[in-house]
């Protein structure tokens, strides 16, 4: 099968590199910066178990996805309409686009400008950019994915690669989870520049997780969605299969980069709003981070 990451950062180099290890042909679309790095010396993959450097092709233009079969579409949640515009002309008609991205409703936004048929997916990985063309893997790395007439093609393309994939009828309470847990984790993991591990011994910390994820769960029921699980029991369980994490947030706002905060807690007070369900946690993380992403006052 042929593949295209479009976004190459962190997410899509670490699912891209996978697949080129096993002997796919890869294009990473990404910036000139990893581009570069990935063209000169092949993209490093340091996980958990290797640190190999993986043979990949590397391209800054969107018209390197032209021949694929299956787009991983991994940039930031509000790159997606820009993404898919770029995209749309070099596509072809059967290619699958899969979303690898925060939030809860990317892939209705892809659809909305791609006539190809596009896949939600949930990414739970702990990775990092190290460097130009350097991806570093902290641990976990599972997908789950909606269901397809190719899910289950794609779910074993993926574990023969090493990527454990789970179909699921429910996709959107996975997605909905995953949002709960990335508001509970990330703009906290951003305010106080720490990662997990260190974070959820912070005093008082547990009770505002606790505090975040109640306010998610009743904008979700609002919504209709069922979610999987006990999200306070997953919430206080991911701290320890991440403990060495910087949430992305925190990453973004260490480069300087914007933030997906708008995508995040910013999603729940909105949606609240709509549905009449009071959001005072996530509101004033939301308005920390973004306060944080503005920057100091220049005098």
């Amino acid at each position: 099968m042929r593949w295209a990451v479009m976004g190459a950062g962190a997410v899509g180099c670490y699912y891209g590199g996978m697949l080129a290890r096993e002997g796919h042909e890869v294009v990473l679309i990404g910036r000139a910066a990893h581009v570069d790095a990935v063209r000169r010396e092949g993209l490093r993959l340091q996980a958990q178990t290797f640190d190999e450097r993986v043979p990949v092709g590397a391209s800054t233009e969107a018209a390197a996805a032209a021949g694929a079969d299956v787009v991983l579409c991994c940039v930031k949640s509000p790159d997606t309409e820009d993404a898919a515009r770029a995209l749309q002309p070099h596509l072809a008609p059967g290619a699958l686009v899969l979303s690898l991205q925060n939030g809860v409703d990317n892939a209705e936004r892809l659809r909305a400008v791609l006539a190809q048929e596009v896949l939600p997916a949930v990414v739970y990985v702990a990775t990092e950019m190290a460097g130009p063309g350097h991806v570093r893997h902290h641990g976990r790395g599972e997908l789950v994915i909606g269901p397809s007439a190719r899910s289950a093609a794609l779910a074993d393309v993926f574990g023969a690669a090493g990527v454990p994939v789970q179909v699921s009828d429910n996709v959107a309470g996975a997605l909905w989870a995953k949002l709960i847990l990335n508001c509970a984790y990330n703009a906290l993991s951003a305010i106080a520049r720490q990662p997990y591990g260190p974070l959820v011994q912070g005093v008082g910390v547990a009770a505002v997780m606790r505090d975040v994820v109640d306010e998610g769960l009743a904008v979700a029921r609002a919504e209709g969605v069922t979610l999987p699980g006990d999200m306070h029991e997953a919430v206080r369980g991911l701290a320890g299969t991440m403990p060495a994490q910087l949430s992305s947030t925190a990453q973004d706002l260490l480069r300087g980069k914007p933030t997906e905060i708008d995508h995040l807690n910013g999603l729940v007070v909105r949606r609240g709003e709509a549905r009449g369900v009071a959001t005072p946690v996530n509101r004033a993380l939301w308005a920390l981070v973004k306060l944080i992403e503005a920057g100091p006052v220049r005098a």
